[in-house]
């Protein structure tokens, strides 16, 4: 059973930006499986990274749209995705430092952010937004 389950009360109602943030639910329940089975850390870290990367790609996309479309929320959205990826990173030093654990706080962290920050944060843009040409 997967640690998240998209829903689709979770659609921002632009195809883009629903895909990529399945992709990190994803990504989510793959580093959960690695967790739950014990798997080495250099797994986990590589997930870290991938998540990392696709995390940063996803939200400058993100935030070019917005911007193309003048969104008065930019800056929020800014802020939050720019605390995530410095949380993400400083994760990802931990585990290029030997110091690195995949624990339930870390997946709990990671499925909060990303929920709460999609249902509260993206929705208010997908009712600005949604139609809009990419």
């Amino acid at each position: 059973m997967a640690f998240i389950n998209w829903e689709d009360s979770f659609s921002v109602k632009i195809p883009e930006f629903d895909d990529a943030h399945k992709k990190l639910l994803g990504m989510i329940n793959d580093l959960h499986d690695a967790m739950k089975l014990g798997k080495g850390k250099d797994v986990a870290c590589k997930l870290l990274n991938d998540l990392y990367d696709y995390t940063s790609e996803h939200f400058v996309q993100e935030e070019a749209f917005m911007k193309k479309h003048n969104y008065a929320g930019l800056a929020e959205q800014e802020d939050q995705h720019k605390m995530f990826v410095e949380k993400i990173a400083l994760i990802k030093k931990d585990c290029e430092t030997g110091k690195f654990t995949v624990s339930i706080d870390l997946m709990d962290f990671l499925k909060n952010w990303l929920l709460v920050h999609i249902k509260e944060t993206d929705m208010r843009y997908s009712a600005v937004l949604a139609g809009k040409p990419f």
